[in-house]
């Protein structure tokens, strides 16, 4: 992960019924780790928080489907990927689930405080520490629009204090707060042990590009742990090729810079921002139907999908950025990952 990877948010892939579509959740993850991810992140919110409930019950059967497809991949090519699992609720669920990921074999846990939003900040760092007992831990840092909630710089700074802390994905949509968890970071002396990964889908080309400077501490995202990259994922690669290459060998950044904007306005239209987020996970649905991965856009819940407007705005950026999409590349593989 300090070398730089770009990790897509792994969605669920569910039948007109609402069920598991089990042969499309697994053409998924053939997908992105052809692409040239370096990992996924499973059971997180891309994936739908939901499938922790009972009357759903798919997290274990989701976790395993991606396990072995991943390990499937490594064994045919040799690669080996980070495999990170999502970590929610009180402490007594993240220590379950943080073992659960254990035992089936991921590597460290996303760890969301969706469900702690009254407690305070020290019982985070508590909570935290007790999880990070069991499995190696990235820290969320979740924007409020979509469940999760401001921290402060003091903290992050406590956060990555715990020793079992390895990486922090970045995703406040904000860069005043952004800017908090780098300065944290850079002030607990653990600035070469920790791996800054950007989830500001909002910011994605900037956030890989910045120098962010404090002292003699200078930090870089390594790569992105994104939503955003769920869709696109072959040109997600090749962007952070770019972003890697450029840092190594210096030069002007405008042609990086334009994209950047494109890449936003596009993130724009699928995370259907003009509503408050609503349409997030469906708009990424959407694209990925309309690429022939999923059957349909269908979550969990038959309240989420699409806001007005959205699917026109979904039309518009692909129209205005064909260079974004990798539908030639999908189209190419997809009866081989549907097969």
């Amino acid at each position: 992960m300090q070398a730089g990877l770009v990790i897509p948010a792994h969605p669920l892939a569910l039948t007109a019924g609402r069920e598991l579509d089990e042969r499309r959740q697994r053409a998924l993850a053939r997908y992105y780790c052809d692409a040239g991810a370096g990992g996924l992140a499973v059971g997180v919110h891309a994936t739908q928080f939901a499938i922790r409930k009972p009357e759903y019950g798919l997290l274990d059967a989701v976790l395993r489907l991606a396990m072995e497809e991943m390990r499937a991949f490594e064994g045919r090519t040799g690669k080996a990927l980070v495999k990170i699992g999502g970590i929610c609720g009180a402490t007594a669920q993240a220590c379950t689930e943080a073992s659960a990921l254990r035992e089936i074999g991921y590597d460290a846990g996303l760890l969301s405080f969706t469900d702690l939003r009254d407690a305070s900040e020290s019982d985070l760092v508590a909570h935290a520490r007790e999880v990070s007992g069991i499995l190696p831990l990235i820290g969320f840092y979740l924007q409020p629009a979509v469940g999760g909630r401001v921290l402060s710089h003091r903290f992050w700074t406590e956060f990555a204090g715990i020793e079992n802390v390895v990486a922090i994905k970045v995703a406040p949509f904000n860069r005043y707060q952004t800017v908090d968890v780098m300065r944290a970071v850079a002030e607990s002396g653990r600035a070469h042990e920790i791996a800054l990964y950007t989830g500001n889908d909002d910011n994605i080309v900037a956030d890989l590009l910045a120098e962010f400077r404090f002292g003699d501490v200078t930090l870089h995202f390594a790569g992105g742990l994104l939503g955003q990259w769920a869709v696109w994922t072959r040109r997600a690669v090749e962007l952070l090729t770019q972003v890697h290459a450029r840092r190594q060998n210096g030069g002007p950044a405008d042609d990086l810079l334009a994209q950047a904007a494109e890449i936003t306005d596009a993130n724009a239209a699928i995370f259907d921002a003009h509503h408050a987020f609503h349409g997030c996970v469906a708009g990424i649905h959407e694209v990925l139907r309309r690429q022939g991965l999923m059957a349909g856009r269908w979550c969990l819940d038959p309240r989420e999908d699409v806001s007005p407007g959205q699917l026109e705005e979904i039309d518009r950026v692909c129209r205005a950025y064909p260079h974004l999409t990798d539908d030639g590349f999908v189209a190419g593989n997809l009866d081989r990952w549907l097969g």
